[in-house]
């Protein structure tokens, strides 16, 4: 697991430390370096030309020359310092801050280094981050060997139609939670065409058999969720973007449960390795739900210092801030700070 993730001069994390665990909830106003903090995970292994300015050098420190990221793991620490010499950064670098020129090969070489020769690659290289996108998930695919689930939610049917085919058991208990889950529903069964095969749920009473293209989007949205916790080989690390997004609120304890269930497998029966799970969120109904977990919130805020983050656990007199209120209404008010600012 990755206990932290350190940032200096990495786009608007300027210098900010971002604490880990087996489950994290990110909480915080819009431009408070949520998403930035993720895309190192997503960065590594894929730096080129075509990306090493939109993603690196818009953050670039001039005076200190250099972005340092620093992932510390349970058991060690990896860092990797990038320098950008000054005459590098003036002849390999636009008035727009775009690589131009062949002189950014030194330190492309220098930023694909990163855990090059670590067994963590890896685990770094199969990172998800989820935004599903509910057309994507009702979208009819083509039968084939990906076993992987894009991450926006396209591959559904190619995911739940494999794991009706090889996992029996777990395909059982998905269907079962399904009922759970929304219990107008009692099956997953699937429409072929020539066209490939598509998703469709039969009704419990009545036994109507509704296309994914007909149903709603909060369904399909809370199926991926589910579909991605039964993987029998999901990712070593995952992110949600905004896990409320399209959900009614009834059902955000469900979502937080398929969360769990890839971090904490051992209290679902399930033999597998623990998956590190990230999410962040808008949702005060969605941070209700974590009071009594508070060393799994970090708050996310930004001040004339830029942004920073910091554990909701480790804040001072804490239990006296939140007292018998409902968490997210206290976060609501802007005493925990990860707010929009006002004038």
């Amino acid at each position: 697991m990755i206990k932290e993730i350190r940032y200096k001069n990495f786009k608007a994390l300027r210098d900010a430390t971002l604490p880990l665990g087996r489950f994290t909830l990110i909480v915080g106003a819009n431009g408070t370096g949520k998403t930035t903090a993720m895309q190192v995970l997503k960065l590594v292994g894929e730096i080129d030309a075509d990306n090493i300015s939109k993603f690196l050098s818009k953050g670039l420190d001039i005076e200190t020359n250099s972005i340092e990221i620093e992932i510390v793991w349970d058991n060690f620490s990896l860092r990797r310092t990038v320098s950008f010499e000054t005459d590098v950064i003036n002849h390999g670098l636009d008035e727009n801050r775009n690589v131009v020129g062949g002189s950014n090969g030194s330190y492309i070489n220098s930023l694909k280094s990163f855990f090059k020769h670590e067994k963590e690659s890896e685990e770094l290289r199969s990172f998800q981050n989820f935004s599903f996108d509910p057309e994507e998930i009702a979208r009819t695919v083509r039968i084939n060997n990906k076993k992987e689930l894009d991450s926006n939610g396209g591959n559904l049917a190619g995911i739940l139609d494999f794991l009706k085919d090889t996992e029996p058991e777990l395909w059982k208990e998905l269907n079962d939670e399904l009922g759970r889950w929304l219990p107008e529903f009692d099956q997953i069964l699937f429409d072929r065409s020539d066209d490939g095969k598509s998703i469709v749920l039969r009704t419990r009473f009545g036994k109507h058999k509704i296309k994914a293209s007909d149903l709603s989007h909060g369904t399909r949205l809370a199926l991926a969720f589910l579909a991605v916790s039964y993987l029998p080989n999901p990712p070593k690390i995952v992110a949600f973007e905004e896990p409320e997004r399209g959900i009614h609120p009834r059902l955000l304890e469900n979502i937080q449960e398929a969360m769990y269930r890839l971090a904490y497998p051992e209290n679902y029966g399930e033999k597998r390795e623990p998956i590190q799970v990230i999410a962040t969120t808008h949702s005060p109904y969605l941070l209700d739900l974590y009071k009594d977990f508070r060393e799994e919130i970090v708050i996310a805020s930004k001040d004339e210092n830029g942004v920073h983050f910091e554990r909701l656990s480790e804040m001072p007199n804490i239990d006296e801030i939140i007292q018998d209120a409902p968490l997210g209404e206290v976060w609501f008010t802007g005493v925990l700070g990860g707010v929009p600012a006002q004038l």
